[in-house]
């Protein structure tokens, strides 16, 4: 297995520039994960390490390799693509050994690496069958172990979970999280759903407009985000924001307030911040409950009802919305006045150009990453 590492990549399309000198590293047997919304430059920036494009500038490296010039096949990679791509007259086992076989593997090694990835993905008793007479997760299964019995160095998946319905989704995920864990291989993973980055990845790059605006673990993009658009990319639902001033500011606290929100002392570190400069503060709705005293008054807009949980939507005094995650067994009903509290220690400050005031006493995760 190998690294990965792109130095000052940049991807132009004529006059337009969808790569913006990107530099990351990625470990040895790491499983990282590109998320970001529609045209955020992801799937391009996958496919530049693939070879499927060239890049305009910069350095890629596999391992000790610059691998600018080389061809895919020669980049010692395996892609998994959205669309399964199989041979619909070949059987399982002819899908899985096409390249092998091409590549002019003798049967006995060909064969033994079809049956070691097929008890891997737990799929022995399908070699036989063709395509049309399995699931969409059996295929994707199938393209996976296509992918593995070239023993690549880096393995890297196109959002190959976006065509499976939720279910499958869910169990082929397990399935990809268990063999990166029994393969240790490098493996780097484009997603659209924050929620397959933060259960599959040891590092997540968010994406916006051909630049990286974060990289590091799950825990501490949801934790720790270095501006407004990570910390409303990452959580579900997404992060509330309310337009607030700041009223007073020290080395270790900010306090703000709105017409909605009471003056609030945040533990942020407020070097360099001016009294009434106006901020972003925001608060994840799992952060927010019921007051039981005086709080924020709000009248409830909308109530969405999971079971275990129950989500409302309500309108603030000054028209701002704020969704609230409360308990399954909460009486919410819309229409109803309620009032809202939440913990100063909980809460993000955001300054005018949405960049993140550092946390003071934020939680810490950094015992429980893969």
């Amino acid at each position: 297995m190998a690294g990965l590492v792109l130095q000052n990549i940049i991807k132009d399309f004529g006059s337009t520039k969808v790569i913006k000198d990107v530099s990351l590293t990625i470990n040895d047997g790491e499983f990282v994960v590109f998320v970001g919304p529609s045209g955020c430059g992801k799937s391009t920036l996958l496919r530049l390490i693939a070879g499927l494009e060239d890049i305009s500038e910069g350095t890629i490296r596999i391992g000790d390799r610059v691998v600018n010039d080389l061809e895919p096949k020669d980049r010692s990679i395996a892609m998994v693509f959205q669309s399964y791509a199989l041979f619909p007259h070949m059987n399982v086992r002819d899908n899985i050994a096409f390249g092998l076989k091409i590549a002019g593997t003798p049967l006995v090694e060909m064969n033994a690496k079809v049956n070691e990835a097929a008890r891997m993905l737990a799929m022995e008793d399908l070699l036989d069958r063709k395509p049309s007479q399995l699931s969409g997760g059996q295929r994707q299964r199938v393209a996976i172990g296509r992918a593995i019995v070239r023993n690549p160095e880096v393995f890297l998946f196109d959002e190959p979970l976006s065509n499976l319905d939720a279910a499958l989704r869910v169990s082929t995920r397990a399935e990809i999280a268990k063999l990166h864990k029994d393969l240790g291989a490098t493996m780097v993973y484009v997603t659209h759903d924050q929620v397959e980055a933060m259960t599959l990845a040891d590092r997540i790059v968010v994406l916006e407009k051909g630049e990286v605006r974060q990289f590091g673990s799950p825990m501490e993009l949801y934790h720790h985000p270095q501006n407004q658009f990570v910390a409303g990319f990452i959580g579900s639902p997404k992060m509330n924001f309310l337009a607030v001033d700041c009223s007073a500011a020290t080395k270790n606290s900010v306090t703000v307030q709105s017409k909605s929100i009471p003056s609030l002392t945040l533990p942020v570190a407020g070097e360099g911040i001016e009294p009434k400069q106006p901020m972003t503060l925001g608060i994840r709705p799992e952060h927010i409950a019921r007051a039981t005293g005086q709080g924020i008054a709000a009248t409830i807009e909308l109530v969405e009802r999971l079971g275990h949980e129950t989500f409302v939507r309500a309108q603030l005094n000054n028209g701002e919305t704020l969704v609230a995650l409360l308990d399954g067994a909460d009486r919410a009903k819309r229409g109803d006045a309620i009032s809202f509290a939440f913990k100063p220690d909980a809460c993000h400050v955001f300054d005018d150009h949405g960049q993140a005031l550092r946390r003071l006493s934020a939680p810490d995760f950094s015992g429980l990453e893969k």
